[in-house]
């Protein structure tokens, strides 16, 4: 239970602190003046204060969908391995599951928008559905190219694989990085999908369906929001770059990992910031060829696995 309860507190506390991360180096490569590390923490104790204003008609699942939301994905951290090789739930910690819980909490989202009845809200959950529907067959074609060195869709076989490769580089998982990141960028509402900052209602996916939140409810959907975007970052250091993963528990090696761990998360909210800066939100139509192209680099990867590296 120590584990279990380390993993949640580590991710509840870290998910605000690395999207503040992400908004000081934007500012920085903005030329902007930061809003400091702890920004994030200041606006959920700000909204957790508010009070919840409910909008006219809507039904229960209007109140119900913040606290499911929040639950999935927070248990998503027991099933991916960050603190140890094994997460608290290996048996069951599998990739397929991992995907669905996602896609469970985004359908989950979608509805709560579409209860309102605003036309915003409608209009931003359908283009999330749109979103998820395009980019989910890519996901899981990146988490099967990862699989095809444990011949498993387990996370811990998937990580203990890569960790005991005898070979230092793999093409075919430099094509599912090149995909994981247009992914990451899709699934988390962050340029060139969507814009996580904008107050534009016209151009809005993710934002639009928190406009009739308040309060503790719209703190646990960002809440919520920043957990998935840890949880992405972890897939991908544990994917791409595993090394430094602890594989016991003693006080020492959980140190070293937590070092290693928190300098490849620094490295990659740096990076996501860069490429935050550099490109522009792109128009809803050319979504899906961006989508596309992610679903092309994994399923070239998966299909050089078969050509170069069996």
């Amino acid at each position: 239970m120590a584990v279990e309860g380390a993993q949640l507190v580590l991710a509840l506390v870290a998910a605000p602190i690395l999207t503040g991360w992400i908004g000081v180096c934007r500012a920085v490569l903005s030329n902007r003046s930061p809003a400091g590390l702890l920004q994030p923490w200041r606006d959920l104790v700000r909204l957790f204060r508010k009070e919840t204003i409910i909008p006219e008609g809507t039904s229960f699942l209007f109140r119900a969908v913040p606290f499911l939301v929040f639950a999935a994905l927070l248990s998503c951290v027991l099933f991916v391995p960050f603190l140890v090789t094994d997460p608290p739930l290996a048996p069951v910690a599998d990739a397929v599951v991992l995907v669905g819980l996602f896609s469970l909490a985004r359908m989950l989202m979608a509805f709560g928008a579409m209860d309102a009845g605003t036309p915003f809200g409608d209009l931003g959950g359908r283009r999330e559905m749109m979103v998820g529907f395009l980019a989910e067959p890519a996901t899981l074609m990146i988490l099967f190219t990862a699989s095809l060195w444990s011949r498993s869709t387990s996370l811990p076989a998937i990580l203990h694989s890569l960790l005991g490769a005898a070979a230092p580089f793999h093409p075919s998982l430099l094509f599912a990085l090149l995909a994981f990141i247009l992914i990451l960028l899709a699934e988390n509402g962050r340029l060139p999908i969507d814009n996580p900052s904008t107050h534009l209602e016209l151009t809005m996916i993710h934002e639009a369906m928190l406009l009739e939140y308040s309060g503790p409810l719209l703190a646990m959907m960002e809440w919520g929001s920043q957990i998935k975007l840890l949880l992405y970052l972890l897939i991908g250091t544990d994917f791409f770059l595993p090394a430094g993963l602890p594989s016991s528990l003693s006080p020492g090696a959980l140190g070293a990992g937590l070092l290693f761990l928190s300098a490849k998360l620094l490295m990659a909210g740096a990076g996501l910031a860069l490429i935050e800066t550099l490109f522009a939100k792109l128009r809803i139509f050319r979504v899906p060829e961006f989508t596309a192209l992610a679903y092309l680099l994994a399923t070239m990867g998966f299909l050089i696995h078969f050509v170069l590296e069996v």
